[in-house]
């Protein structure tokens, strides 16, 4: 195939580095427990020490065999190095701005703040628990929600026993928080 049909090259898109990105408030900081941040650490150091300088060589080697324009180690291998190099930048750039918190070291107190297991209850009486973490470490089939959320949003600053509303996608509703606790986050 001729390489004027081939779209080779080493400049990212403009808007690639910000598909994998939660967005966070403008001017705001980048809160994490200390497990979210282990976690992207431990992510980055597995790209930059251990895949990133894989792919090099694997790079290197289907470079020194001659034609790149059907060379699928080649083509495939410089692909994943830009999907690799654009979550190292971001990795970077999140780890760089992390403002790490540790919930298990806060002073005891029924206020809702970053870093709080909070227990809730519906108005027909069900309770939901979860914590709140990180943008970056939010997994609401783990129980974690970001401290970006609206159901965060709205708990913020709230006590025990308030009841505070929420907007959720099937509307408004209320919601009484029945326990706040502080507490190592996994």
């Amino acid at each position: 195939m001729n390489k004027a049909f081939v779209k080779e090259t080493d400049a990212p898109d403009a808007d690639e580095d910000e598909i994998d990105a939660p967005a966070l408030p403008a001017g705001s900081k980048n809160y994490m427990t200390p497990a979210g941040y282990a976690q992207l650490d431990a992510e980055f150091n597995q790209l930059w020490k251990v895949e990133r300088p894989k792919l090099v060589e694997t790079i290197s080697w289907a470079a020194s065999n001659g034609d790149r324009s059907e060379n699928g180690d080649y083509i495939y291998g410089k692909k994943r190095l830009r999907e690799v190099d654009r979550r190292i930048r971001f990795l970077s750039k999140r780890l760089e701005h992390a403002d790490v918190v540790d919930p298990a070291t806060r002073e005891d107190t029924d206020q809702v703040f970053f870093g709080a297991t909070v227990t809730i209850a519906d108005e027909d009486g069900s309770e939901s628990t979860f914590a709140i973490v990180g943008v970056d470490e939010a997994d609401a089939g783990r129980g974690r929600i970001a401290w970006i959320s609206p159901m965060a949003r709205a708990l913020l600053k709230a006590r025990e026993g308030d009841t505070v509303s929420v907007q959720t996608p099937e509307g408004r509703r209320e919601v009484d928080i029945v326990a706040v606790r502080y507490q190592a986050i996994d």
